[in-house]
């Protein structure tokens, strides 16, 4: 490995630092000091070795046998969020979602309450075009400050990252360390009241305080995942220690023991009684990453 500022652990467990919390260790986990360290880290780093951002892992089913390469880690030092005109706001890769929102509300910049909702950082909903409550990152995003693996830095506009429904353009291995994006003028209070109805929506119809991943399927053209999987009769479904929600059923939840294999293998096999109840194939939303055991 080359030489970093920042930290570089060998096989660091994953499990702690996902909301499933379960899965392998890192090959190698990196949380860079600043940008210039990421960019010669992987400036010299050999080119066959594969590297993966994290962010706040709710996203993410890290399979048991662990991640081979590296996985990349923005820590505070990413994690800022600046005004930069009456609507506009510059974010770290590793801002939250809730920072994001946050920070919006305090200056007045009204259409990023839906952030508020997004359980992830900037890098990762940046790289997914996360979304929530009828919006989603494509309709905020101004341009985005990425590190390819190359090592090379790069602005990209909005037009760059060929954004589609939770998807980017953006190629693999390439890591969001900021993000602009745009608003529109709005006053304090009524930013608040908005972002205070949809974390009640939230907690009322989803199961926040499980180890879980978030939305588990796309949801398909003209329906709703959640829906499919319902009428499948895959509500509680269980595999080992993994079950399907029974307060929001597009949501996998860790009951204590659950391997990834088990998390999984229970999307998998919905996957399957969606697809012979309605002939429907869900896919994925979440992301699954590593090697099985």
């Amino acid at each position: 490995m080359p030489p970093v500022r920042g930290k570089l652990t060998h096989g660091a467990p994953l499990a702690p630092l996902v909301w499933f919390k379960s899965g392998g260790a890192a090959e190698y986990l990196f949380e860079p000091a600043d940008v210039d360290d990421l960019a010669a880290f992987l400036y010299a780093l050999d080119p066959s070795v594969p590297v993966m951002g994290l962010g706040l892992g709710s996203n993410l089913i890290v399979r048991d046998g662990g991640v081979p390469g590296v996985v990349v880690r923005l820590g505070k030092t990413f994690a800022k969020v600046e005004r930069l005109d009456a609507t506009t706001l510059r974010c770290g890769g590793g801002a939250s979602g809730i920072l994001v929102s946050s920070s919006a509300r305090d200056a007045g910049i009204a259409g990023l309450e839906f952030m508020r909702s997004i359980p992830g950082t900037v890098g990762g909903f940046v790289r997914m075009n996360g979304g929530a409550y009828g919006r989603e990152v494509k309709d905020v995003l101004v341009e985005a400050d990425v590190v390819l693996r190359s090592g090379e830095r790069r602005t990209l506009a909005l037009d760059d990252l060929g954004y589609t429904y939770r998807h980017s353009d953006l190629p693999a291995g390439a890591i969001v360390v900021g993000a602009t994006f745009r608003g529109h003028p709005g006053e304090p209070t009524a930013i608040q009241a908005e972002m205070d109805r949809i974390a009640a929506a939230r907690e009322e119809s989803q199961p926040l305080r499980s180890r879980t991943g978030g939305s588990t399927f796309k949801n398909p053209e003209g329906h709703k995942a959640w829906q499919l999987v319902d009428e499948a009769g895959c509500r509680g479904l269980r595999k080992g220690g993994a079950q399907v929600s029974e307060k929001h059923c597009n949501f996998l939840l860790n009951l204590g023991d659950a391997t990834s294999a088990d998390i999984e293998g229970l999307g998998e096999e919905v996957r399957a009684k969606v697809k012979a109840k309605s002939g429907v194939m869900l896919e994925w939303e979440i992301q699954r990453v590593g090697v099985a055991k």
